[in-house]
């Protein structure tokens, strides 16, 4: 098991390079992926990345280096997959509502592709008919994930293409001779219970025996990670068990075996990433103690967007006395990491520390207010390595064109 770096290594690293800055843990990185390779050992399963979690290209040469595949959700991560070293058949795109030329860039890469509209396929037949292999996204009409925003399997998501549509796909299949190799169902994130994604492959059993030329079942991402004390993960052995006693028993109408595929992202690299800012100002008021951090919404927009929980430690005073804080960043709107949050006495100048932030932490990050975007390091073997420089201002003018 992978040591966590320790608030030592992370005040180090705060006073080296400053604050804000996200710290990876490389170990952590591997730890995951083992995990899951370790569990389902005795399948014919693959993993992809989901890149749109952490993009940093050092993070992706490291997980390709590690065996996994890599999936994107645009055409730039693509890019960027094949920048860091991935070969083409390493690589997954799973497009969401955009426009057809996306598709056919992807197509002219060479990677494998799933379209999630009608009218992407019909221009994918039109266009490329038998000659090229491609999957189809399907919305399964599940209810799944820890919040509304994060759920993109039920009756209302935008996402894929409704299986009772089914008719209509195969007849676009049937009129194009389309060469359907995937089928794929991602039903949202933070997924606890194993039992949906059975569900979602007793969906898929239902149409699996309409495509021929079927290679892989595709059934995302969205595995569980702890962010609480008491969370619980996605029961990782559990799924390996129930994937492959489902796929023993509905062996492929068509003849070959069906590989699995799974698309982890966030389990991959949320809990390698720490984000350490410094606290400005302590203000008292007659509702909260407020710690005022030199970070806010612009760099680590999770609890604001999602109300997402992060576990934060005083890291410059780990045993002084417990006091009740308000954590707030310094950003010009409603700007809350925590409220009533218990911390070891917080003081002007200390460093805290944010856990479980390597998952659309930095990813998400801006340049609102227009502050700078934090420092980027990797720490592998013991060492801390700068994987991303801090803006400074001339980020801030890059491609502005000064008219007046």
């Amino acid at each position: 098991m992978a040591q966590a770096l320790s608030s030592e290594q992370l005040v180090d690293i705060a006073g080296t390079y400053g604050t804000p800055v996200y710290v990876y843990h490389a170990e952590k990185i591997e730890e995951q992926y083992r995990k899951l390779t370790t569990a389902f050992s005795n399948t014919n399963t693959v993993f992809f990345y989901a890149c749109k979690a952490l993009t940093n290209i050092n993070i992706l040469k490291h997980i390709k280096e590690l065996g996994a595949n890599v999936d994107c959700s645009s055409i730039n991560e693509v890019k960027l997959a094949l920048h860091a070293g991935f070969p083409p058949n390493r690589i997954l795109y799973t497009s969401n509502g955009i426009g057809f030329s996306e598709i056919e860039e992807a197509k002219n890469l060479g990677v494998y592709i799933n379209i999630d509209s009608l009218s992407n396929l019909e221009k994918f037949g039109q266009k490329f008919g038998h000659s090229y292999p491609v999957g189809i996204r399907l919305r399964p009409n599940i209810m799944a994930g820890g919040n509304l925003k994060i759920s993109t399997g039920h009756e209302k998501s935008k996402f894929g293409i409704p299986v009772d549509q089914i008719e209509t796909i195969l007849e676009l299949v049937n009129k194009y001779n389309l060469r359907i190799c995937d089928l794929h169902i991602h039903t949202g994130s933070e997924i606890k219970d194993v039992e949906v994604f059975v569900k979602g492959i007793e969906v898929l059993f239902n149409i699996i025996p309409h495509f021929k030329d079927l290679e892989f079942i595709d059934l995302g991402g969205g595995f569980k990670v702890p962010y609480k004390d008491g969370d619980v993960e996605t029961d990782i052995p559990l799924l390996a068990q129930k994937v492959g006693e489902a796929f023993a028993n509905h062996p492929n109408p068509g003849g070959k075996p069906l590989q699995v595929w799974f698309e982890p992202g966030k389990f991959m690299v949320s809990e390698c990433g720490y984000f350490i800012t410094q606290v400005n100002v302590m203000k008292e008021t007659s509702a909260a103690t407020f710690v005022s951090v030199d970070s806010g919404f612009n760099h680590l927009i999770r609890p604001m967007f999602y109300d997402a929980y992060h576990r934060i430690e005083n890291i410059s005073n780990p045993n002084g006395p417990k006091k009740t804080y308000s954590v707030v960043g310094n950003i010009c709107e409603t700007d809350t990491f925590a409220w009533h949050r218990e911390l070891n006495e917080v003081r002007e100048g200390d460093y805290l520390v944010f856990y479980n932030a390597g998952a659309y932490g930095f990813e998400m990050s801006s340049n609102f207010n227009s502050r700078y975007k934090p420092v980027e390091i990797l720490v592998k073997d013991g060492t801390a390595h700068q994987i991303r420089k801090r803006d400074v201002f001339e980020d801030l003018l890059r491609n502005q064109i000064e008219v007046l």
